[in-house]
């Protein structure tokens, strides 16, 4: 019996989170239409950042306020709260042995193969999948073959990889809020996010936050006892930790002033930038801690209010924090080259969206609208092409109806926002391209993806790639390698091959600024500037509020050394009009 089977055991959000994830993957299983599915794997996400308990929620009869969540759900959110568990997820846990669920978890098994495997050879655990694997008991099942197999066992090997650290988005979201709530309070002075969310990592372990100030008790109790805390690990006068109600820590530390700048250097890390930085401090007859400078031969001590003035003790500029994982940037400050880093106030446009012509939730206009409230001066429209049935992609027939629409639209929006057509074309399975090259000519920018085969061999998977790459019709590639954080990792491709392809044919490569994919990473973000291929930043952005994830993008890029001018949609519109007709 689990911790959440125990009577009267009081649910935390993440556990009901947990339990409808868990819901919606035995509905999978039992082959209920996706909707339901995903009416479950909504209200899970939507309850898992949720930043109030959902029994003080439920109380004031307001769980229905929550994204995702309606009655029915809410009844069943009631349920959990008031008696530890929840019936319908008893019955289904009845019905289907558990380890189909984790079995589920593994790249590429899908609720049809995993209810094969149980009901063929009945295999209801990963271990017993595994093992079946490997004594070559799956290559005999009608549909599968050596091949499958094999996938099986790589997509087991990488499940054992995964980690539970959680995605950027969902860690800075929380941090944010919690930080900004403490310094309303009259004792803070101010303060930063710090650790791998500062430094813009994809996936987050713990909270760290940091916050000036001379009254250090006060801000230390309005954090313990904040309504999005579930526990606390433990509280004194300079540090206190608790667990939030996402299941993540969170760790709030209050400096005096005067020893900010060396405790926010040394809690931003990383750890191999910290050490450096102690390195050279030895060097010049100091050690360096959090607290200060302290001289090796008196006992002296030398305290920094700000991060500037650690890095000038040590003879270095300013290092921005994404760049701080001893990768260069030490040597770089030393040599006066480190890179003028882009900034989200660069960015001219995104090339990268969908309207409800295929998967997104809004009109071309509402979307040039939303663009335009961004900042943005132009985009590109990119729906979806024919072949990803699932996102209702475009038929020929349908991408000139949709011309019409976006050739109104950026007329009426006047001379000082364009709105141009292009298309997210699928690279087939086959490595073929979804549209013939008459009609990829007549857009004005073609983005080409993988969305499916994945998991094909490297060789395959990066042939496919490499054929749209010298389609001289195709313009970028979105998210090159097809990774989704956390469960998918990304395609095998040979990057080199596609850097080099990409810089023969002046092909951009897209970093998908979702928090689900920042694909490109930040370190072939980085191999693609030595290159000097081109990169774009985009948002993907399938309704309003998600132009705001162009922020992690930024991030990402930032890690990976790119300045505004590697970037084309950095550029004015009419640079960009010229590169088009190029």
């Amino acid at each position: 019996m689990t911790e959440t089977d125990t009577p009267g055991h009081l649910l935390t959000n993440r556990e009901i989170a947990d339990i409808f994830d868990a819901v919606a993957d035995m509905l999978q299983l039992k082959g209920e239409i996706i909707h339901r599915v995903m009416a479950y794997r909504r209200a899970a996400e939507s309850i898992r950042q949720y930043p109030r308990d959902l029994r003080a929620v439920a109380a004031e009869d307001k769980l229905t306020d929550i994204e995702g969540i309606g009655e029915t759900l809410a009844e069943k959110i009631r349920e959990m709260l008031d008696t530890g568990h929840l019936e319908f997820y008893d019955k289904l846990r009845e019905e289907i042995p558990q380890g189909l669920v984790e079995i589920l978890r593994i790249n590429g098994v899908g609720p049809k193969r995993a209810m094969q495997f149980y009901k063929e050879l009945g295999i209801a655990t990963v271990a017993e999948l595994e093992a079946a694997a490997r004594a070559d008991k799956l290559s005999q099942l009608s549909g599968m073959g050596a091949k499958s197999q094999q996938k099986i066992i790589e997509g087991i090997e990488s499940l054992a990889r995964r980690s539970t650290r959680v995605r950027l988005d969902i860690a800075l979201t929380a941090a944010e809020r919690i930080l900004n709530a403490l310094l309303e309070l009259p004792q803070a002075l101010y303060g930063h996010i710090g650790g791998s969310i500062r430094r813009g990592r994809a996936t987050i372990g713990d909270i760290d936050l940091l916050i000036a100030s001379r009254e250090a008790m006060p801000i230390m109790e309005a954090f313990v006892a904040r309504p999005d805390v579930t526990r606390v690990l433990g509280s004194g006068p300079t540090k206190s930790s608790v667990e939030l109600l996402n299941g993540q820590q969170c760790d709030l530390r209050v400096l005096p002033p005067e020893r900010y700048g060396t405790a926010l250097n040394y809690f931003t890390g990383s750890q191999a930038h910290n050490i450096r930085l102690r390195d050279l401090a030895k060097d010049r007859g100091y050690t360096l801690n959090e607290w200060a400078f302290t001289s090796l031969t008196d006992g002296s001590e030398i305290t920094c209010e700000t991060e500037e003035q650690v890095y000038q003790q040590l003879g270095l500029p300013y290092i921005p924090p994404e760049l701080r994982e001893d990768r260069g940037e030490i040597e770089a400050g030393y040599a006066g080259k480190l890179p003028h880093l882009i900034d989200i106030g660069d960015i001219r446009s995104d090339l990268h969206m969908h309207t409800e012509w295929s998967d997104g939730k809004l009109t071309v206009r509402q979307m040039a609208e939303a663009a335009r409230a961004h900042g943005l001066s132009y985009i590109v429209i990119s729906d979806h092409s024919q072949s990803l049935g699932v996102a209702n992609g475009l038929s020929v027939e349908r991408l000139w109806a949709q011309r019409e629409e976006i050739r109104r639209v950026d007329a009426e929006m006047g001379p000082n926002f364009r709105v141009f057509q292009g298309v997210e074309m699928e690279i087939r399975t086959d490595g073929t391209l979804d549209y013939p090259d008459e009609v990829l000519a007549d857009l004005d920018v073609v983005i080409a993806s993988l969305h499916s085969g994945l998991r094909q061999p490297r060789e395959q998977v990066t042939a496919r790639l490499l054929n749209a790459i010298r389609n001289p019709h195709v313009d970028m590639i979105g998210h090159p390698r097809g990774q989704l954080i956390p469960n998918r990792e990304p395609a095998d491709l040979d990057m080199d091959a596609v850097f080099a392809a990409a810089k023969e044919t002046g092909t951009v490569l897209e970093i998908n600024a979702n928090p689900q994919r920042l694909d490109l990473d930040d370190a072939h973000a980085q191999r693609a500037v030595q290159l000097g291929v081109l990169l774009s930043i985009d948002t993907d952005a399938h309704s309003a509020g998600e132009f705001d994830v162009l922020r992690y993008g930024i991030m990402t890029a930032r890690r990976g050394w790119v300045e505004a001018q590697n970037v084309i949609n950095t550029w004015p519109i009419e640079r960009f009009v010229n590169w088009m007709k190029s």
